[in-house]
């Protein structure tokens, strides 16, 4: 498959750069796989369309305010070292993306504040680079007390104090993606009480978001693009409520994959490991019966994810009507269900 089959229209002005302040207020986009129905509803709906005997996964992963700006000697400027993931127990080996790149290769020093600096040790791959992390302390509280939110280079802005709240679910528990799960961006807890009301139980998962989920697919032939690895768990009690589930409804791609990388790997039990699972249109899903999910960028692994979900046809046939009728679009933008 051609990658540029995935492509679609989008003005700039729908790309949204604030989240509501509302988080429930977001549009939903029901998308009805069986009879191929398009309903634009609010996402204070969702509750309406679980039942009992329903499973409700989501991912509880934590963003870490991983961005991190410092000096490098004899450069005038602020440099940029975001850390992705840790590369060893100690957490002192990290990949990171850096910024400007052409001033940080291999053996230069970044001191981010009086107890944190950065060495770079080695340039990998898409600019990627090896850093040693040195910390004088907790590393996750001086990231806390100097880092800044990741967000997305799609939003035009520097992050501020209210994305520490607004860029995490509030249902955000262990501490590791370098991007939210945005499905999971619209739930309250009153939203979270209703879906159990309605019967739904509700499964933690955790994927830990990586590039594996936002970098940019290079290869103009679908197939031969590969994704990074990302850390995954699913714990014994959210492996029994998946298991029995009449119907499983994922909250959002990172879900759809920890579940089906699980599913590929042994079933519906408890689970753990990496995966670099990449669902494009004629993959056979194994664990997901609906999806819940932001609209994301054109020719984008997560655009082919709810396309092999949804029918190619059919999602950007939605995607066409959420432009034309001006939905918000990306992490902070509104949502799609599919049935």
């Amino acid at each position: 498959m051609n990658l540029s089959k995935f492509d679609y229209r989008l003005p700039d002005e729908l790309i949204a750069q604030a989240p509501l302040p509302d988080r429930a207020a977001s549009r939903m986009l029901v998308v009805e796989r069986s009879t191929r129905r398009l309903e634009d509803r609010l996402f204070r709906d969702f509750p309406q369309f679980l039942h009992a005997g329903d499973c409700l996964v989501i991912n509880d992963t934590r963003v870490v305010p991983s961005r991190l700006y410092g000096r490098k000697a004899g450069y005038s400027r602020d440099v940029e070292i975001f850390l992705l993931s840790p590369q060893n127990p100690e957490r002192t080996l990290w990949t990171a993306l850096v910024r400007p790149g052409r001033h940080l290769h291999e053996g230069v020093r970044v001191l981010i504040s009086e107890r944190l600096s950065v060495e770079i040790l080695e340039t990998r791959i898409r600019g990627e680079r090896l850093v040693r992390v040195e910390c004088r302390g907790d590393l996750d509280e001086e990231m806390e007390r100097i880092g800044h939110m990741p967000l997305p280079p799609y939003i035009h802005r520097p992050d501020e104090a209210a994305d520490r709240e607004r860029y995490q679910t509030v249902f955000a528990t262990h501490r590791g993606s370098a991007a939210a799960p945005t499905a999971g961006l619209h739930f309250t807890p009153e939203i979270l009480e209703e879906c159990r009301s309605a019967g739904a139980g509700i499964a933690p998962v955790t994927l830990h978001v990586g590039l594996g989920t936002f970098q940019p697919l290079l290869n103009d032939t679908v197939e031969e693009n590969r994704l990074h690895y990302e850390r995954y768990s699913i714990p014994a009690e959210s492996a029994s409520k998946i298991a029995a589930a009449r119907r499983r409804v994922a909250v959002g791609t990172t879900v759809v994959r920890a579940l089906e990388s699980a599913a590929l790997n042994g079933g519906f039990g408890p689970a753990s490991g990496e995966t670099n699972l990449f669902v494009y249109p004629g993959y056979q899903f194994r664990a997901v019966d609906s999806m819940l999910t932001n609209f994301h960028l054109p020719k984008s692994s997560l655009l082919l994810l709810a396309c092999a979900f949804g029918g190619k046809e059919l999602i950007l046939d939605a995607y066409r009507h959420a432009v034309e009728k001006r939905y918000r679009f990306f992490s902070y933008g509104d949502c799609m269900l599919i049935l």
